[in-house]
């Protein structure tokens, strides 16, 4: 395997490789049907086997069962070789979700994150949505605090706008944001990315391979069953749907000349995107782990780079906004 540069998160000394693993389908059986644990187990040792140093995860996914997961197959290697990001803000103390966060909810959060994952620190911790009362850098406050007591190394933001995101970095805590973009969801490359740039926060875009799509496995005729998530999802309804076909077309020939896959491909062009630090696109098997930590080895020319870019140029002025709702 190629050796890349390690990324360094934010303004920290947490360092990552720059492909990372995302946990969504590791215990998320709220997210998709027929998980079993023990794919989910095998997966993330997988990751951590074939290189990779960051895994993802959250709270909502599975309601905790993730984070449990994930701390189950990350027992057999070193805590320390690895950067660790979870998740939080939802809120189910009245029997249904609430997004908060409140100082006193996050710290609660954290300590609950530690618990299932059983470790005794995080390397990141973002919130996972704003709430609509809590002022940002209050909440971004409460994390500074527990980053003070070892709780945590880096402090991030997810689903946040850019006035958000600055707000929220008011004493400039923020070290990392993570939001939905892919070659398919280009709307923060005007404004938000080049915003973290200037202030060196790290930016992890989530569902890179948009659900999957990007992977070149799709044809015409696809249909989900209304419990998977894809079947939500305007990628995979017309015009998009062909429109994006045709333009993972243009991506074929480029991945043949690097005996790789579509994925593997579109994986190295955010590897080698200036205004991306790590991308975690997520797995169901441990033979999709692998097959896309074999992105590290493909190196695009600035012809090719260029030429993806041109390919889903369409996709930066039709903004889209994101897949999936956001829970408020």
């Amino acid at each position: 395997m190629m050796t890349h540069d390690m990324v360094t998160i934010g303004k920290t000394d947490v360092q990552a490789t720059p492909l990372g693993l995302g946990t969504n389908a590791v215990g998320g059986y709220n997210l998709f049907p027929n998980l079993k644990d023990a794919d989910g187990i095998n997966l993330v040792k997988a990751g951590l086997n074939q290189g990779i140093r960051l895994l993802d995860t959250a709270f909502v996914y599975g309601l905790g069962h993730s984070e449990e997961l994930v701390g189950q197959a990350m027992h057999d290697f070193d805590r320390h070789s690895f950067v660790l990001a979870t998740k939080g803000a939802q809120d189910f103390s009245t029997g249904e979700q609430v997004i908060n966060n409140d100082p006193a909810f996050l710290t609660q959060q954290v300590d609950a994150s530690l618990k299932r994952l059983n470790t005794d620190y995080l390397d990141i911790y973002y919130i996972h949505f704003p709430d609509k009362r809590t002022p940002k850098a209050e909440a971004v406050g409460a994390l500074q605090r527990l980053r003070e007591q070892g709780k945590i190394r880096a402090i991030g933001v997810s689903n946040f706008s850019l006035d958000q995101v600055k707000e929220a970095n008011a004493d400039g805590y923020v070290d990392v944001v993570e939001d939905e973009f892919s070659l398919l969801h280009r709307d923060h490359e005007a404004d938000l990315m080049p915003y973290l740039k200037d202030h060196q926060i790290s930016f992890v875009p989530y569902f890179p391979l948009a659900s999957g799509l990007l992977t070149g496995k799709y044809d015409r005729d696809v249909t989900f069953p209304a419990d998977d998530i894809r079947s939500q999802i305007s990628d995979f309804q017309e015009p998009r749907y062909g429109r994006a076909l045709k333009a993972i077309a243009q991506v074929t020939p480029i991945a043949a000349a690097h005996q790789a896959t579509v994925a593997q491909t579109i994986l190295a062009w955010y590897m080698q995107n200036p205004l991306i630090s790590v991308v975690i696109p997520g797995a169901k098997r441990a033979s999709q782990v692998e097959a896309n930590a074999q992105a590290l080895d493909v190196t695009l020319s600035d012809a090719e780079y260029q030429a993806i870019d041109t390919a889903f140029a369409e996709f930066k002025v039709d903004a889209n906004g994101k897949s999936l709702a956001d829970p408020e």
